[in-house]
Order: structure tokens, then C-alpha cells, then sequence
């Protein structure tokens, strides 16, 4: 145990933020470089090592978390680290994206605030990156299998280190110009600066993973071919289609969906341009969509120097504490007020858009909204309350609805989907066609950081069976386990 006294005498700490003023003018991360390490060891002591630890149960990829907190208190930080790497590729990632449900099931949480476990884990693997202790791990021998991945987002790239670790010649392709998927064009610099993808690419090429970005399976190569040449593959290429909102006026200009508007943000901070072809500059900026990827729109419209920035949510606003229905440990849904929220703008909850209006040019200028109440199970509009408010740009966050299938991946493997349009697998993550297995939001549908690591961690247990008999990597995750879907 860390501190047998630590939860009782030291009371919860968190990273702290650089000012808002301060931050909305550059595109670093929002945290104070260096102010986690002088407290995380007591932080770390809070940790009571329960005889049934829920935070791996909260966890999706089981974290060791109370044996990486005690070797955090005792400051053995390359112990840590490689108790925290046992479970987890990229805790680099995690620590900084993921919503921590191993926070909300810490037992400490019952009637205290819960153990700071997402800024332990990214002060270790820091620390790891600083010191050295990160290395590559290429394998003793070679299978003579070849596997190839479909997609590199946090699924596609933990299946293919996995792979590649287990002696498989692994080529991870990527439609993209760079590696990283929603990693990379997805996150905004301010939430996680690339350089930690791009320190991750270099160590996985130094194992022996090969990357073809550029490449669209299904449009550039024909899938059936691709099947062909390798011995197994893995379709990690996430749940790529955004959910529209048909109401008129949809067609106007400066309407766009938040994986248009993102992604061109983070190609001005890899040097593509010099200004975004979309940006939020001098613009009363929308957006629809109360969850993560809206408050990244927020956040990125705030460093744009947009006029006034205004968050729509068709959901009523959640409390601050968790009600009857969400007890411990489950993820409660609560009021969350993220580091661009901090920075400004207008949270609207419990409205519905109706219409957009526009200018002689056709492009958006108001956004016509209505209230919303559940009434008898059903979302009702509350007559009388319907207004405008100013929207020269309107993104659309409103999650996605499965697996593209307009590339022809798809067809030309002849995948079958499930009721929810994601692509159908069994409990070892392999589709109806033999050697061709599924990973992260392609399978699973729309869900976390931490979830993709995990089933591309277990879809690699079972590709390295399907081709070796057997495996030794770790038991999978399975698909049929739920956690917090977003």
C-alpha cells in the first residue's frame, strides 16, 4: 500500500491550467508544464490498494492502478511505468484524452473525491519519455506471418504494436497524409500536442511496424486484394460517419461538420497552411452538439478569435452530483466544464434547431432553436419558445452513426454489419470473413480513447491465434463488455 494514512491526510490535487487569457493565444497544451510532479507522489499515496480494486474493473483495459500508484509514491518511476505499459500502449494518450472512468468506479470516490489517477498516469509515462525508459521492443524472431491494419487511430496502432511485438511483419494503412487518425486530426494541439504520436510512430518503426499513409483501402486498393496478400487483417478504420442534421437552410455555407472543421485547424499547426480554409476568425461561431468533440470545436474557435461562441444541447444540462440511477461505481453522466469551456462562451441546454437562415450569398447567418422537454418518454418542442441567435459558422458534433461504407471496404470484403451499422464480429473480434478482424469504433460503434486501445489490444490476441494456434499476449477484452459510449 502507498500511504496507509495518504487518503486521510492529503486531500485531492489536480494539474493545474495556464490562464485562459493566456492560453487562447497559442496552441500548446492547456496544463502548466512541470506542476504535476511536485505533488503526484502524495497524490499517488492516496490510493488505498482496496482488496477489490474498482478501478479495474472501471477501466476498459484493466490498468494495474493501484501498483502503479504505490510505486509512484515511493518515486520508482521506472517500476511504475512498466506496470502502467503492461496494460496499456500508449498511456501518453489516455492521461491526457481519456474521461477516466477508473476515477469514477475509485472507492475512495464513495464519499470523498477520487484518487487523481489520470494525472498519476501521465506523470509516469512523462516521466518514462523524459528518463529513457521508453524503448523500442522489437521481437526476438520473426513468424513469417504478415498481418495488415486498417487505419492508424489508437485501435488500428495498439493491434499493430501488439502484432509486431508477437514476431507478425505488420503494414498499418492510413488514408490520411500522416499517421494518427482522430489522434491526429481529430484532438486539437491544445488537448494533446502531436509530438507524442509522432514519438510513438518512431519507436513502433524501430520494432518493425511499416506505415503506408495515403493509401484508402477500398478506393487505392482494392480490399479483396489486399485480403490476398496478407495473412490476416485488421479493420480499424473507426466509425467515420458524422450525423447530420436534415433541417432546412442545412445546405447554406459555414455549415460544417466538426471532422471538416478539425482537421484543417491541426494541419495549419503541422505547417500545411497558413491559415484554415474554415476558421471561426471575426465569426459568431454554433455549435450543435454538448460532448467532447463539440467542446474541441469551442476551444478551437476561441483561438481563431471568434466573435461569440455558443454550444447548443438537445439533452436538459446534468447535475453536479450523481443521482439515484448512476451510483458508484458506474460513469455518471454529470456537468463537466472542460478547459475550453473555462475560456468562454454560451452553453445552451434543452434546445432543438429548427432551421438555419441565410444571407443573399447563401451563406448561414442565424440559427432558428426551439425549447425541449421530455414529456411521457418523448422530446416535445414547448411551443412559444422558439428564437434565433446569430451563426455565421455552425459546426456539427453530434457523434457518428457507424462504419463509412461508401469507400467500398466493405462490399469488397464482403463484411456483414450489425443492426447498428458497424461492422458484425464474434467474442475473438474476427468478422464473417476468415482472417479479417475488427477493432475499436469500426466494431464497437463510437466510444473511447481507452476502449479502442483495449479492443485493438484483444483483436491482436486473436489474429496472433488465428495465425500461430495460440497466444501469448494478453486475454482480450470483450466485445460484448459495455462502458461509457459518448
Amino acid at each position: 500500500m502507498a500511504d496507509p494514512k495518504g487518503f486521510l491526510t492529503t486531500g485531492r490535487e489536480v494539474a493545474r491550467t495556464r490562464p485562459a487569457g493566456e492560453r487562447v493565444k497559442d496552441w500548446n497544451e492547456v496544463y502548466v508544464p512541470g506542476s504535476l510532479l511536485p505533488i503526484i507522489s502524495k497524490q499517488a499515496g492516496r490510493c488505498m490498494d482496496c482488496g477489490i480494486p474498482f478501478c479495474h474493473n472501471g477501466c476498459p483495459l484493466g490498468n494495474l492502478i493501484p501498483e502503479w500508484n504505490d510505486y509512484a509514491y515511493r518515486e520508482d518511476w521506472q517500476a511504475a511505468s512498466e506496470r502502467l505499459h503492461a496494460t496499456n500502449n500508449f498511456p501518453e494518450f489516455t492521461g491526457r484524452l481519456c474521461p477516466a472512468p477508473c476515477e469514477s468506479a475509485c472507492v475512495l470516490g464513495i464519499n470523498q473525491p477520487a484518487v487523481t489517477i489520470k494525472n498519476v498516469e501521465v506523470t509516469i509515462v512523462d516521466k518514462a519519455w523524459d528518463s529513457g525508459d521508453v524503448t523500442p521492443q522489437p521481437p526476438e524472431r520473426l513468424s513469417g506471418k504478415t498481418v495488415a491494419v486498417i487505419g492508424s487511430g489508437p485501435a488500428g496502432l495498439a493491434a499493430a504494436q501488439q502484432l509486431t511485438r508477437a514476431g507478425h511483419t505488420v503494414a498499418v494503412y492510413e488514408r490520411a497524409d500522416r499517421i494518427g487518425g482522430l489522434l491526429r486530426y481529430g484532438i486539437p494541439e491544445f488537448k494533446m500536442e502531436k509530438r507524442h504520436i509522432n514519438r510513438r510512430i518512431e519507436q513502433m518503426r524501430a520494432e518493425g511496424t511499416k506505415f503506408r499513409t495515403e493509401v484508402e483501402i477500398g478506393r487505392d486498393i482494392d480490399a479483396a486484394k489486399l485480403r490476398k496478400r496478407y495473412d490476416a487483417v485488421v479493420v480499424a478504420a473507426g466509425a467515420t460517419t458524422s450525423r447530420d442534421l436534415p433541417v432546412p437552410g442545412r445546405d447554406l455555407g459555414g455549415i460544417h461538420f466538426a471532422m471538416e472543421y478539425l482537421p484543417l485547424s491541426n494541419k495549419v499547426q503541422e505547417g500545411d497552411f497558413v491559415a484554415p480554409p474554415i476558421t471561426a476568425e471575426g465569426k459568431h461561431v454554433v455549435v450543435i452538439g454538448g460532448g467532447d468533440t463539440g467542446a474541441d470545436c469551442v476551444g478551437t474557435a476561441h483561438r481563431q478569435g471568434a466573435a461569440s461562441v455558443t454550444q447548443l444541447e438537445i439533452m436538459p444540462r446534468p447535475g453536479e452530483e450523481r443521482n439515484a440511477g448512476q451510483p458508484w461505481p458506474t460513469f455518471p453522466m454529470l456537468y463537466k466544464v472542460t478547459s475550453a469551456h473555462e475560456e468562454g462562451g454560451e452553453r445552451v441546454y434543452s434546445v432543438s434547431t429548427t432551421r438555419f437562415e441565410g444571407d443573399e450569398d447563401g451563406n448561414v447567418q442565424w440559427l432558428h432553436l426551439v425549447e425541449v422537454e421530455f414529456t411521457g418518454g418523448k422530446l416535445e418542442q414547448k411551443p412559444g419558445t422558439e428564437r434565433r441567435i446569430p451563426a455565421q459558422l455552425v459546426t456539427l458534433a453530434m457523434g457518428f452513426t457507424g462504419t463509412d461504407v461508401r469507400n467500398g471496404l466493405v462490399d469488397q470484403f464482403g463484411l456483414e454489419l450489425d443492426a447498428r451499422g458497424n461492422i458484425a464480429r464474434d467474442a475473438d473480434y474476427l468478422t464473417n470473413v476468415p482472417g479479417v478482424f475488427v477493432a475499436g469504433d469500426a466494431g464497437r460503434g463510437q466510444s473511447l480513447i481507452v476502449w479502442a486501445i483495449a479492443e485493438g489490444r484483444s483483436a491482436a490476441r486473436g489474429v496472433d491465434r488465428f495465425l500461430t494456434g495460440a497466444s501469448t499476449l494478453p486475454a482480450p477484452v470483450r466485445p460484448t463488455d459495455r462502458a461509457l459510449t459518448v
